[in-house]
């Protein structure tokens, strides 16, 4: 029996309308503000309605927590009974249970488990709207199960706004088929007056993770006004955890409760939080807050309008959240938590003009995300590809592709992209896959346990009290009493008990665990079988201590290096298999050149070390190098082992620094291991490096006497005239034919000395066109010289745009007209007897009628003893002087 106060929720009054929805064709959109009874009064009454176990799916475990409480309360009852609850590392059902919350995750993993839903009747995917990863694959999925093995299964998709156009087409079939029914709620939201309280001193905008300390002296300012100004608790939303603890810290001395309310909280903080306080209270709190719980006793909210999103590097392998601003969808969604329960106020800390700049809702998650776990999920359904699965927004190829590449280097996909028996083991762990290679790697060589605590430690950040020092946290975990420490060793079980039952698994034969199954197919395409529990948590629990049941040996099981013990070792092994792309070899003071090509900054007592397994790096916007935010101590063995996959041993001949390079390289990724001076490299590679010399460094690395310069010279000149066959000299078309006309030069050369040597003028010819016949005329195109009316040949230079000749203007005498050379007019470059410029002219006619009478009035007293007739078209030519020198 359900509590009147329940049955008089909001959303009451739409159940009709639901239940008959849901009768129909099985899918409905439900719309409906918080605070209406959707997550709470709706499964219960679905339960009350129509046969099977009712299936609510959360995106957080505070939420589905919470929820599952509230239905039990509802029912008079303890959770476990009629309402339970599974999240990683918990679980409260029994036989009775008709209404079970769980995790978007944990839903994951059943459908990979059991895709038909044995016992199932109704899944109900919350707070769609938020656009979560795993909830946009589990009703993915979930489409796909209707559609192949359960048509009869109910699927509702409920979300806190009105915008369901897309869901109800998503869940109607697609574009050719009439959208699934939306039933609206109207909410009691009451009213909600905005306060715009924008900082008074100038505020750095967010960058990476970093929040200006100002804006957080700021909001502790207004939530102190909004103590002295209103009445009730206060919800105060922060982007992260060290957000939340500085603003706590400039909250003493008020004389009320202040909580920390975060995904990272204790469970009984988390409980606290959700229950009515015995004084008035503070509530810092991160996303979580915005729409699935319900704080009672809140009246205010102060939203600094910062909140985190994933960003993932896919060049570098390397994912971090960032500091954004909020969407106006998300910024109506925290200021409606002041009207739940009574007329309210929200203090928002930027202006009016700022809010209309807003984006107008938030980025999907995969849109943004690091997309291995989905590319494995999807593999692991059948889908390598993603693009059968129903999904509002494709993944971002370039994203998908990165993200197969990984599991493929994790030995999960094969070259398709489809799962390996490997990779369905990983997906079934409950783990990303990165850390569930990791676990399953590291048990043989460290025992269940060791490999299981480790594991545990990089699944959640950790406190950042807890240092960059991977075995530094590892011990400090194991003797702490805080929440994380609480939270670790619980995950620390259950991945301990699913080694246990992976190898329990992994026993029996597995033909056809190499194919990929649809939903409800094995490997070989017969029926699967339900799973036993239908659910992601381990059974029984693993023993204590290592697999043969003793307390671990610390130190005694591998080799320690001087100052470091084998749990340096051990952490390292596991950080190492999880992310072998982050293994880095030091290259300066706290500088590491990491296997991916990234370089790292670390700090503390590690960056010393000669070798680190990086296990938490981020770059900040604008960042060439990464920052280590946590790492281990390994030695080369290590990291040898555990980035095997990109060991390489090859010989490489390179142009490098200005010569060649030979060496017989041995290299991890990006890093170097070993090298040694290779005596005889193949001519093919030694080819290569001196053609990429002389690209770089251009045709001037060889020997360019007058006479290789003059000929280039005469070649471009007859390419300008002519064109086709005579060929481009210009740099880059002899940088582009260097193997053809250097081709003899550099079978032989080894060097940069080699090609200094090379006479670029005596190659230069092969390029002419021999084949043809045509290369003969080269010289009758473009000759050396010219000669000219007195009997000099002249030298033609070809350096400008037309042939030039200079000359004594006493040889040419009686040469009426110019010459041409392949058309193109000499430009005369007429010298007087000193040999000195005296005019310049391609139209030799025209400067004998026009110009010679200037030149012969300015030079003839300057040179009496040469000859300058009147008319020097019939005059003879000479080189001589005419009348000789007197004593």
């Amino acid at each position: 029996m359900i509590r009147p106060e329940g049955l008089a929720l909001p959303v009451a009054g739409v159940v009709p309308a639901l239940l008959d929805a849901l009768g129909g064709d099985g899918c409905a959109v439900l719309a409906a503000p918080p605070g209406t009874g959707k997550t709470t009064l709706v499964p219960l009454l679905l339960a009350a309605a129509f046969d099977g176990r009712v299936l609510v799916a959360e995106p957080r475990r505070m939420a589905a927590r919470a929820a599952a409480r509230r239905m039990a309360w509802l029912l008079g009852e303890p959770v476990g009974e009629s309402v339970g609850f599974t999240v990683r590392g918990e679980r409260k059902v029994s036989a009775r249970t008709r209404v079970e919350v769980v995790t978007t995750g944990v839903l994951l993993q059943r459908l990979q488990r059991d895709p038909e839903l044995a016992g199932v009747g109704t899944v109900l995917l919350d707070e769609c709207h938020e656009r979560h990863l795993d909830a946009d694959t589990a009703m993915a999925f979930l489409l796909d199960v209707r559609a192949l093995l359960r048509p009869e299964l109910r699927l509702l998709a409920a979300s806190a706004t009105t915008d369901t156009a897309a869901w109800a087409r998503l869940l109607g079939g697609g574009p050719d088929r009439p959208p699934a029914p939306v039933v609206e709620a109207a909410g009691v939201l009451h009213p909600v007056a905005v306060e715009w309280a924008p900082p008074t001193v100038p505020v750095r905008p967010p960058h990476g993770m970093r929040v200006d300390p100002a804006l957080l002296a700021h909001v502790a300012a207004v939530v102190r006004r909004a103590l002295r100004e209103r009445e009730g608790d206060v919800l105060c939303f922060l982007p992260g955890t060290g957000e939340i603890a500085r603003v706590a810290g400039l909250l003493t001395g008020l004389g009320v409760d202040v909580v920390q309310l975060h995904g990272r909280a204790p469970a009984a903080v988390q409980d606290a939080a959700l229950a009515p306080g015995e004084r008035r209270r503070v509530l810092l709190a991160t996303s979580v807050a915005e729409s699935s719980l319900t704080v009672p006793g809140v009246r205010v909210v102060v939203d600094c309008g910062l909140a985190r999103e994933p960003r993932m590097d896919h060049a570098r392998g390397l994912g971090a959240l960032t500091t954004v601003r909020v969407s106006r969808a998300a910024a109506e969604q925290r200021a409606g938590r002041a009207g739940r329960e009574a007329p309210g106020t929200v203090y928002r800390c930027w202006t009016q003009a700022e809010h209309g700049r807003l984006a107008r809702q938030p980025a999907p998650e995969i849109a943004l995300a690091d997309l291995t776990a989905f590319a494995l999920q999807a593999s692991c359904w059948g889908e390598p590809e993603a693009a059968g699965l129903a999904l509002l927004d494709a993944p971002p190829p370039g994203a998908l592709a990165a993200a197969r590449a990984t599991l493929h280097g994790l030995g999960a996909v094969d070259q398709a992209g489809r799962a390996t028996g490997r990779g369905r083991r990983l997906s079934l762990i409950g783990l990303h896959p990165r850390l569930a290679r990791a676990l399953l790697d590291a048990a043989p060589a460290l025992g269940a346990r060791r490999a299981a605590e480790i594991t545990a430690l990089l699944s959640e950040e950790l406190p950042h009290s807890y240092g960059p020092d991977l075995t530094a946290a590892w011990h400090t975990a194991r003797r702490a009493a805080d929440g994380y420490a609480s939270r670790w060793r619980a995950e620390a079980s259950r991945l301990r008990a699913a080694l246990d039952a992976d190898d329990t698994a992994a026993r029996p034969s597995r033909t056809g665990d190499d194919t990929a199954a649809r939903p409800g197919r094995t490997g070989d395409g017969t029926p699967a079988r339900p799973s036993r529990t239908g659910d992601d948590t381990p059974g029984r629990a693993g023993r204590a201590g290592d697999d043969d049941g003793r307390p671990s040996r610390t130190g005694d099981d591998t080799a320690a290096r001087p100052g470091r013990t084998g749990d340096d070792a051990a952490a390292g092994l596991v950080a190492a298999l999880a992310f072998p792309e982050r293994i880095g070899r030091r290259r300066g003071a706290g500088v590491y050149l990491m296997v991916g090509g990234t370089a790292a900054e670390v700090g503390g007592g590690i960056g010393e070390a000669e070798w680190l397994a990086v296990a938490v790096a981020d770059r900040g916007v604008g960042k060439a190098s990464a920052r280590v935010r946590v790492a281990a101590v390994i030695d080369e063995d290590i990291a040898r082992q555990a980035a095997g996959g990109v060991l390489e041993r090859y010989e490489e001949v390179r142009w490098r620094d200005g010569d060649v390079v030979a060496r017989r390289v041995e290299r991890l990724g990006a890093v170097e291991l070993t090298a040694a001076p290779l005596r005889t490299p193949d001519r093919a590679l030694l080819r290569a490096a001196l053609l990429d010399g002389l690209r770089a460094e251009g045709t001037g690395l060889l020997r360019w006497s007058r006479e290789a310069r003059e000929t280039r010279a005469r070649m471009a000149f007859v390419h300008r005239a002519v064109g086709e066959p005579w060929p481009d000299v210009s740099e880059e078309a002899l940088l582009d034919r260097a193997e053809e006309w250097l081709g003899p030069e550099l079978a032989t050369a080894r060097r940069r000395s080699d090609l200094e040597r090379i006479e670029a003028g005596g190659a230069l010819p092969r390029l002419l066109p021999w084949s043809t016949g045509r290369a003969g005329r080269f010289g009758e195109l473009a000759p050396e010289r010219i000669e000219v009316p007195s009997g000099s040949r002249v030298r033609v230079d070809y350096s400008g745009e037309q042939p030039v000749l200079a000359v004594k203007l006493q040889e040419l005498f009686g040469l009426r007209d110019t010459p041409l050379i392949a058309g193109v007019p000499v430009l005369f470059h007429l010298l007087s007897p000193a040999g000195r410029p005296a005019a310049v002219t391609a139209d030799l006619a025209s400067f004998w009628r026009e110009g010679y009478r200037a030149v012969r009035a300015e030079l003839r007293g300057r040179y009496p003893r040469h000859p300058w007739p009147e008319d020097p078209t019939t005059a003879a030519p000479t080189r001589r002087t005419n009348n000789p020198r007197r004593p």
